[in-house]
């Protein structure tokens, strides 16, 4: 596969958003309409404490992925309630359209003592063309269980004859790396199956895509397309630790095939998107987000410092 480079298109720096957030657009998640298309993604706030609070937010652009329409300018999700598992964020949001709703898989977070966050898998659903949601209930759809027991998180849904297909990360541990740091978690990409979309069963403990960087290798945000009558999975990989600010250790964008949605090849060379010294990527590449419109596959995807400043965007060439 080729891809070309279209540029930053969304910086969120410039534009007021709502719920007071200021800064990153992360997980960028395409919604097409017939004349455009709403893009939503994470943002962030500050609360009390100074801490950041995740909120969901969109803009609305021109089908040619340029122009920009509008912004959101009220709550799209809210922010679960005390002690709930999205009190302190919603970090990412995958939508899908089912019947006349749109449904929107929410990856809430709260923190915790012993390590920063703990996760889950929502659900909430719009009857109002993806302008608001409305939670399902205030617990996940999906979440640990007994042989995955840390951080179920980052689900893209995907309805293939008529069964529901969730792609998801899945911790498989936190550890010190280092004894003056914070212990940081480890987590690779999971499948669950739904008749409803509401009440899922895991392939608890499988491991679909092969580590590149060994077995401390983490694999986040998985999104899968069909393309050319295969399914491609595209994510984003990293160490596990001094990833923050070592360019050498960030995040990377991958690459996997399958024929039949069970057996996975990656091959991470089939999306190579060159960067130079100084561009808003060039230090780190991740959350992509594949998506067809008008007949052409694009992929959304952060760069620097996780999305502070907002996404970019690819196109497949033909």
């Amino acid at each position: 596969m080729r891809w070309h480079k279209l540029g930053h298109i969304f910086d969120p720096t410039r534009f007021s958003l709502p719920n007071g957030c200021t800064e990153f657009a992360q997980s960028p998640q395409a919604l097409v309409f017939d004349d455009f298309v709403r893009i939503y993604f994470s943002t962030r706030a500050r609360d009390a404490g100074g801490k950041y609070l995740s909120h969901v937010a969109f803009v609305d652009m021109d089908k040619n992925l340029r122009d920009i329409l509008r912004v959101s300018d009220r709550t799209v999700v809210p922010l679960g309630g005390l002690g709930c598992f999205d009190e302190h964020g919603i970090f990412p949001i995958n939508v899908v359209r089912h019947g006349k709703s749109v449904l929107a898989y929410t990856s809430g977070w709260s923190r915790r003592v012993s390590v920063s966050v703990e996760t889950g898998i929502g659900l909430a659903i719009s009857e109002d063309n993806g302008e608001t949601f409305r939670k399902l209930g205030t617990g996940p759809v999906l979440t640990a269980s007994l042989h995955e027991p840390f951080l179920v998180v980052d689900g893209f849904v995907k309805i293939i004859d008529g069964r529901f297909h969730m792609w998801y990360i899945r911790g498989t541990g936190w550890q010190h790396f280092s004894p003056n740091d914070a212990p940081d978690r480890i987590y690779k990409i999971g499948h669950a199956t739904s008749a409803d979309g509401i009440e899922w069963i895991k392939d608890e403990g499988s491991q679909l895509i092969a580590d590149r960087l060994g077995e401390q290798e983490s694999q986040a945000l998985p999104c899968v397309v069909e393309i050319d009558r295969a399914y491609h999975m595209f994510f984003c990989y990293r160490q596990s630790f001094d990833f923050r600010s070592n360019r050498d250790r960030a995040y990377r964008i991958g690459h996997a095939r399958s024929a039949d949605l069970t057996t996975w090849v990656r091959d991470d060379d089939a999306i190579p998107l060159p960067t130079a010294t100084g561009e808003w990527d060039s230090d780190m590449q991740c959350y992509p987000h594949a998506f067809a419109c008008d007949g052409k596959t694009y992929l959304l995807y952060n760069g620097n410092e996780f999305g502070r400043y907002g996404f970019g965007l690819a196109v497949l060439e033909r």
